[in-house]
């Protein structure tokens, strides 16, 4: 995958991550930093769960699901 393809699922995953988990994106930096490491921790859930997904809408699934798991964690990091 290129490397823009990388930096717009990024940006839309952790856009679509901070809508669900706080109500609100956190810049376009943010977002992308939050929707490239949820890309590598979707994958390895989904590995994890024998699940792969392909093509653009099955990477941006599994960033998604990366990018609201990296959130619930820092926030329940950053609470206790």
């Amino acid at each position: 995958m290129s490397f823009i393809a990388w930096l717009i699922i990024g940006g839309l995953a952790g856009w679509i991550a901070g809508n669900i988990m706080r109500g609100g994106g956190f810049g376009i930096l943010g977002n992308i930093g939050v929707g490239v490491v949820g890309a590598l921790v979707g994958g390895f859930l989904f590995s994890l769960l024998g699940l792969q997904a392909g093509g653009f809408i099955g990477s941006l699934v599994t960033a998604t699901v990366g990018a609201v798991v990296l959130l619930w964690v820092i926030s329940k990091v950053k609470s206790a």
